[in-house]
């Protein structure tokens, strides 16, 4: 979206058009509203805007619920906007800190900015993109204690300023088709920045939950934030916004609520063993914060291969923070003798999961020719020297 695009959108003919629109879904004929909104006098560029938005708060809403058929996207902004309830963990330890006055640097569309706020919290936040900027005033504007200021991280005014959320730009700038940024030294604001900053203020920072571990300071909390399976952040918290005796921690959200493992560093690798009935695979936020070892003592596992993330025991322990699967057949990893397995079984619905081999999955299911009624997993993998597969159910 360009400033001329924004302006003409936030004008009140361009908002009430916007809200007018039904909820947009997969069966929304695009072509019809666009030539009604055409035919009622709309300007071409107008109709594309509101359009993108409604397809945008669609979208939104797996990340902001309800909240997001009010808001206000960008492409990027969206994708890189932190999901509610994880901002609402942020913003909850800025007031166990006793702080009253947060800087949300590199704020985005508003998303963490929106959770300070709405945890009573005065906060400022600040934008180097304009029309992001100006799109975080839309979507604060029901805080009168929100503002928004267009500007940099490192030109920032914290007078006043008691604590401060920084979430340095990881990719490249624009609001469409933005790239990943893979080297931590061209981060906007730098990284070099966001650690002084930290020595400085109570500090959290947002990185990719695949950010380099060396480069993580040794003073700070690093938490990993798993989402419906998914990794979606590391975030570094300095100060009173690290929790005492605390150096590691995956926490795991689901629909049924949250889970978390801590630890006061790494945690020790766990005892190598051979393969039980069942097989562990690990939350990947786990893993990412090496609480492997901890949790597979916790299970009663040990692990397979010292270098593999995968735990085996012969009795059955549930956890939310691994998936749970009952190992019924191994082979040799060959694809012949592995489609003539699963044929004989009459399986055609198939999960497929790999470590430690390098095997493309998709390539490889086409080569089973899968067909049949019966539905199971297949872990690809290596077991000290072998490389195996493992036929399995998954029970949780």
């Amino acid at each position: 979206m360009e400033s001329a695009e924004l302006r003409e959108l936030l004008t009140p003919e361009g908002l009430a058009l916007l809200n007018s629109l039904p909820e947009y879904s997969s069966a929304t004929d695009v072509l019809k509203i666009v030539s009604e909104l055409r035919k009622a006098g709309n300007s071409a560029s107008l109709v594309a805007s509101v359009l993108t938005q409604a397809k945008l708060r669609a979208k939104a809403q797996a990340k902001f619920g309800d909240f997001a058929s009010t808001m206000l996207f960008t492409e990027a902004g969206l994708e890189q906007a932190t999901r509610l309830p994880v901002a609402a963990l942020h913003a909850g330890r800025f007031v166990r800190a006793g702080l009253t006055r947060v800087a949300d640097l590199g704020c985005g569309i508003g998303a963490d900015a929106l959770a300070i706020a709405g945890a009573g919290l005065s906060v400022h936040a600040v934008d180097a993109d304009e029309v992001t900027a100006a799109i975080a005033v839309m979507n604060l504007s029901a805080f009168p204690e929100a503002t928004v200021s267009h500007g940099t991280a490192e030109e920032a005014d914290l007078t006043g300023i008691e604590g401060v959320y920084l979430d340095p730009a990881r990719r490249s700038s624009g609001h469409n088709n933005t790239s990943r940024l893979t080297k931590s030294e061209d981060y906007s604001p730098s990284l070099d920045f966001a650690f002084g900053l930290a020595a400085q203020l109570p500090t959290g920072i947002k990185l990719g939950p695949g950010f380099d571990r060396e480069l993580i300071p040794d003073n700070c909390e690093a938490q990993w934030v798993s989402v419906g399976g998914d990794v979606v952040e590391l975030g570094l918290w300095f100060g009173p916004l690290a929790r005492e005796g605390i150096a590691r921690s995956a926490l795991i959200m689901t629909p049924e609520g949250m889970h978390e493992l801590t630890a006061a560093a790494d945690s020790a690798d766990a005892e190598v063993g051979p393969l039980g009935r069942y097989l562990y695979e690990p939350d990947g936020a786990v893993i990412r914060a090496r609480l492997i070892g901890d949790l597979a003592r916790s299970l009663g596992a040990h692990m397979l291969d010292e270098h593999i993330a995968y735990m085996s025991s012969e009795t059955l322990v549930h956890s939310p923070f691994a998936a749970a699967f009952e190992v019924h057949e191994q082979f040799p990893l060959d694809v012949k003798q592995l489609a003539a397995e699963l044929s004989k079984r009459n399986i055609g619905t198939l999960e497929i999961k790999k470590r430690g081999v390098d095997i493309d999955p998709a390539e490889f299911r086409k080569k089973l020719k899968l067909s049949g009624s019966e539905s199971a997993t297949l872990f690809l993998t290596r077991i000290g020297e072998r490389r195996v597969a493992l036929l399995a159910q998954r029970v949780n």
